[in-house]
């Protein structure tokens, strides 16, 4: 009976701490340019290749990436940043020309001039 419960403590103990700091995770949408199924492989990559996120999501259609991350260890600017290093321009971070023409053809989208 004792051995039970305190199963069913270390369980429940378990689950508040996970819940803690899941509530520390930060969800936020971001433009990225880009055109088809391996430009959303490639930009859901890159964000996920920074420390400290845990989910990216990009849609071809609406163009906007869903990215969850722990906001104390990233931000918004550096996944841009990951991204734009791909190739991807971003609202926050261009990408520099010689990563963008690194792009295989279908994957170049019309730039928008600044």
């Amino acid at each position: 009976m004792k051995t039970k419960m305190l199963t069913i403590s270390f369980v429940m103990m378990f689950v508040g701490i996970s819940a803690l700091f899941a509530q520390n995770l930060k969800t936020e949408k971001v433009k990225v340019s880009g055109n088809c199924e391996m430009c959303k492989a490639r930009i859901e990559k890159a964000a996920a290749s920074v420390d400290g996120v845990s989910k990216a999501s990009w849609s071809d259609e609406t163009k906007l990436l869903a990215v969850t991350y722990d906001p104390a260890k990233t931000d918004v600017k550096k996944i841009s940043a990951a991204i734009a290093k791909a190739g991807h321009d971003t609202e926050a971070v261009k990408a520099d020309n010689k990563d963008y023409k690194s792009l295989p053809k279908c994957c170049q989208y019309e730039r928008k001039k600044i």
